[in-house]
């Protein structure tokens, strides 16, 4: 399996805002997803709560994310729709290994869900969170994982939301520059 970075960014990238996709757009889609990443066994099911709390997980991560682009140190303050989901995922503290890492308290499709929010922690652990980001292009949102070295990506594809968002600013100031008739 990948790093909790790149699981998180799967995760909130299991909604396309661009193409208004869904790949959890069902409990069993959820189970399916999380099944196949090593979340849960084989055996477990999720059910209409467990995908609401997935819904307002992802999209609470998703807002988030988006306070990564800021290289201001202070705090963001959490949404309260990560924070709801947050805490209906009991953790405890674990020294498996000797070192400190979290272990979700539920079972089922909730356990795997409760192990994306430590995946938080192992994130910011390893020093990944800060990397993590939606792409500053409102139809977009995909989020990605800036690799550059001063970390100041803005967009999951500077081909393409880049050069939008590039190109509709160029538009705007033309016209701001455009004399008007009288």
């Amino acid at each position: 399996m990948n790093g909790p970075a790149e699981l998180l960014r799967d995760f909130v990238n299991t909604y396309d805002v661009e193409g208004d996709t869904d790949e959890l757009a069902s409990p069993a889609e959820l189970a399916v997803w999380l099944r196949e990443r090593g979340l849960i066994s084989a055996t477990d099911r999720a059910v209409d709560d467990d995908w609401a709390l997935a819904i307002g997980l992802r999209e609470g991560l998703r807002s988030a994310l988006r306070h990564n682009h800021s290289r201001d140190a202070a705090p963001h303050p959490m949404t309260s729709g990560l924070d709801a989901a947050l805490a209906a995922l009991p953790m405890r503290v674990t020294l498996a290994g000797g070192a400190p890492g979290s272990e979700p308290l539920s079972t089922g499709a909730t356990r795997g869900l409760g192990l994306l929010a430590a995946a938080v922690l192992d994130a910011h652990a390893r020093g990944d969170w800060p990397r993590l980001k939606v792409c500053a292009e409102d139809g977009c949102q995909w989020a990605f994982i800036d690799s550059s070295k001063n970390r100041s990506r803005s967009w999951c594809s500077m081909r393409i939301c880049g050069n939008r968002t590039k190109t509709r600013a160029y538009r705007a100031r033309r016209q701001q520059d455009t004399p008007r008739p009288s």
